[in-house]
């Protein structure tokens, strides 16, 4: 007989390519662990209709008003979620956390501190692809990087980071 399983929600903090869906693919890889995707969710929910910052923000809270009872349900079960959305403001953090207080689980929060010019080569190469289901350009970039906030101690989150 195994051990049960402890769940744990993890959380992704970083700027646009700094490789926040990479690893959390890899995250997801652990047994009795799913993987919720805010691109893949948003690309199926709202087709052709997010072209600009605002619509972003009024879809992706839509996503989650819709997602959080299901996180905490998931939690709750037995099972680890990894987020795949980009806990990069306090506000994204507060719901985030909302979760797994709710689901009396454990947490991590994943801060890739990623310098922008790396950060910017892999968003090019990303657009070249075509593998991702929104292409984000370099002024779209720096606006989305103009609200991002790093995870403060006072915040009292667990963090690791990766430099």
């Amino acid at each position: 007989m195994t051990a049960p399983h402890t769940p744990v929600l993890h959380m992704v903090c970083g700027k646009i390519g700094a490789g926040k869906s990479t690893l959390t693919r890899q995250l997801a890889a652990a047994p009795a662990t799913v993987l919720i995707s805010e691109d893949a969710w948003l690309d199926a929910l709202y087709p052709d209709e997010i072209h600009e910052l605002p619509d972003y923000v009024r879809c992706s809270g839509r996503l989650k008003q819709a997602m959080s009872d299901h996180v905490v349900a998931l939690l709750r079960a037995g099972v680890s979620v990894v987020l795949d959305f980009p806990s990069n403001t306090v506000s994204s953090r507060r719901w985030m956390r909302s979760l797994f207080e709710a689901a009396g689980v454990a947490h991590t929060l994943h801060f890739l501190d990623v310098p922008d010019a790396v950060c910017k080569a892999r968003l090019h190469a990303r657009n070249a692809s075509g593998t991702h289901p929104f292409e984000t350009t370099e002024a779209e970039f720096e606006l989305i990087t103009a609200h991002f906030v790093a995870p403060s101690e006072a915040e009292g989150f667990d963090v690791v980071l990766y430099g």
